[in-house]
């Protein structure tokens, strides 16, 4: 009987033991609680971190992270308002701000994904098509003449651009996710790209627009030779110029010096001076193996007789 009674004590100990251990449960740091009893929610939902009270076996935890999440799309091509194909890849961080609801509505973070696939995917086609693909293409007013398509106005420029969009597609689908206790954080382009089609009639107008960047830079350049050109033959007119100038000055201040000296020479000895001149004149008409024929009255021979007497 004692031995009976002994099994007794230590099962009532186990089970004690068991009841008190269900009958708590800790909520950590980043995380929140739903308590729900036969699939029921029971109390408000334990958002701070520590321990708390259930009721043993009858009662269960349903626990969420308070972190964000990330819900990455499907990459799909969307026409634009322009009709023109752009394939997009976006992706938005989501958190869960009201556990009960989220219990309640979704449940689980993968239908939570599921379920932010058609907001947030709707919401995203609806604002392409009713935007111009130039407006999606940027998120700045840069001048993007050489990436877009031919269909586009040449030195066209976004108005909004895609940060604004994306401002748009959060605001659209932050309105549709307090009924699952779930806030969007940001919906963010993580990448946009141009279908094949678009995408060789953009490389057609970068081409075009690279040849006639091309022509522009040879033009400049065939007129800053011309320039250049006509420079160095300004300045090389007014070297020569310069040269003449001052070879003639010289050639001027020879002569009269060789005149200075010509005529002191003819008033020390002017006899001689004619002969030489006369020899001069001579030397200049006569060639080689030329016969002379002298008339008795010219100057040389006039002198070549004194010469011949003497």
């Amino acid at each position: 009987m004692k031995q009976i009674a002994n099994f007794l004590l230590v099962g009532l100990v186990l089970i004690g033991i068991v009841v008190v251990y269900d009958g708590f449960f800790i909520v950590e740091e980043g995380k929140q609680a739903v308590v729900t009893q036969f699939g029921r929610p029971i109390g408000t939902p334990k958002t701070a971190a520590g321990l708390y009270l259930k009721v043993p076996f009858l009662q269960q935890i349903n626990e969420f992270d308070k972190r964000i999440y990330i819900w990455n799309g499907e990459p799909n091509q969307v026409p634009t308002n322009d009709k023109t194909f752009v394939f997009l890849d976006i992706t938005a961080r989501w958190r869960i701000v009201d556990a009960l609801k989220f219990l309640q509505a979704v449940r689980t973070e993968s239908r939570a994904q599921s379920l932010l696939d058609d907001i947030i995917g709707g919401r995203v086609r609806d604002m392409v098509n009713k935007n111009d693909l130039i407006e999606i293409i940027r998120s700045s007013d840069w001048t993007i003449d050489r990436m877009t398509p031919s269909n586009q106005e040449p030195g066209s420029k976004p108005k909004r651009g895609r940060d604004v969009i994306s401002d748009d597609i959060l605001e659209l689908a932050a309105m549709a996710t307090p009924q699952y206790g779930i806030e969007l954080v940001d919906v963010m382009f993580k990448r946009v790209n141009y279908i094949e089609s678009v995408r060789l009639r953009v490389y057609d107008r970068m081409i075009s627009e690279r040849k006639r960047i091309a022509a522009e830079k040879r033009s400049l350049g065939e007129g800053q030779k011309a320039e250049i050109l006509g420079k160095v033959d300004r300045e090389l007119r007014e070297i020569t110029s310069e040269a003449n100038r001052e070879a003639l000055e010289i050639k001027g201040k020879a002569d009269a010096e060789a005149t200075k000296i010509y005529g002191e020479a003819y008033s020390q000895d002017p006899d001689f001076f004619a002969f030489q001149q006369t020899l001069n004149s001579y030397s200049k008409i006569i060639g080689n193996n030329t016969s002379l024929v002298l008339s008795s009255d010219s100057d040389i021979y006039k002198y070549l007789k004194n010469i011949r007497a003497q």
